[in-house]
């Protein structure tokens, strides 16, 4: 299973940290974290740049019950989302869900978007190249290699710096 980060509010490497921090409690345990990586905006553009970052990790929680849990995360950090795609303090996405798919109101994984968008690739990539979307029936590293989204995503250097 595989989870996207990110977060434009605040100091955007300790809301990750803290939500990575979070994850065992919730039931997941993490096995690989990607770089964090300064990622420009999509969609609703006048906000800050965000962090992002991918967690891989194993839970024995079904797909629904992990995505209330990671509600939960961002709720008790006091992430709002005041604006759909717009900043937050925290936000968390479940990209993969093993090789299933799943379409209900409440969660759609493989991530609907994911494929279109680098500050997902690129950190997925890094953790996961061969990981391969149930759908679309190709790797990251390939997703990252055809997709059109061209936003600049810059990995971090262990000082934090880009």
């Amino acid at each position: 299973m595989y989870l996207s980060l990110g977060s434009n509010v605040g100091e955007r490497e300790a809301n990750l940290r803290a939500a990575i921090a979070a994850l065992p409690a919730a039931g997941v345990r993490v096995t690989r974290v990607s770089a964090f990586y300064e990622t420009e905006p999509v969609d609703y553009l006048e906000q800050a740049w965000f962090l992002n970052c991918v967690v891989e990790g194993e839970t024995e929680k079904a797909a629904v019950e992990l995505l209330r849990s990671l509600r939960e995360i961002e709720t008790r950090m006091e992430s709002k989302k005041l604006v759909a795609k717009g900043p937050r303090l925290i936000d968390m996405d479940i990209l993969l869900y093993g090789q299933e798919t799943i379409e209900t109101p409440e969660l759609q994984a493989p991530h609907p978007r994911m494929h279109l968008r680098r500050f997902v690739l690129v950190p997925l990539a890094e953790i996961a190249a061969e990981a391969v979307h149930p759908t679309l029936k190709k790797t990251a590293r390939e997703l990252l290699e055809e997709t059109t989204d061209r936003s600049t995503v810059r990995r971090m250097g262990s000082s934090g710096k880009t």
